[in-house]
């Protein structure tokens, strides 16, 4: 089963996907960003981010998806605007029938790399090591993404446990 992780945002939006091999290891099928230029108007913007992941989810047809939550630290301006990228990202997964699970960072990060305060770093070295990468996935994005689909492929396994 292939799982898309995003990392919504408007200037960048991280997808990957993760999957498991024949062995039963973790692997990246893809992963990279989706970018928006800095002075496009933002409805513009989110139609960019959708019509790009509908390709993605067109190209790879992953069988599920999981989209980190909105986690709201000061920035009012900055959390609306990553809201709307987040309904986008929502809107194209549900269009597609794709089934939605949504990972705080916390959660993200704790099961990436077994602590959630982890630095943006060291998720990208959990990720080259836990998908067997040749390289650190960038930028931050991208590896966030994988990670967030290596967070729902272990929840997923612990569910089949239950």
């Amino acid at each position: 089963m292939t799982i898309l992780g995003i990392d919504p945002g408007t200037a960048t939006t991280g997808y990957g996907l993760v999957r498991e091999n024949a062995s039963g290891q973790p692997e990246a099928v893809a992963y990279g960003v989706i970018t928006t230029p800095a002075g496009l108007p933002m409805p513009e913007r989110l139609v960019l981010i959708y019509q790009e992941l509908k390709q993605i989810i067109l190209l790879h047809r992953p069988a599920s998806s999981a989209v980190e939550k909105l986690f709201f630290h000061r920035n009012v301006t900055t959390a609306i605007a990553v809201g709307q990228a987040r309904g986008v990202v929502l809107l194209a997964l549900a269009e597609a029938g794709i089934s939605v699970f949504e990972y705080t960072p916390l959660e993200v990060k704790q099961a990436a790399v077994g602590y959630g305060n982890a630095e943006k770093k060291q998720v990208q070295m959990m990720m080259k090591a836990l998908l067997n990468l040749e390289d650190i996935p960038r930028p931050d994005d991208a590896a966030d993404a994988l990670a967030i689909a290596f967070c729902h492929l272990n929840s997923l396994r612990f569910r089949s446990l239950t």
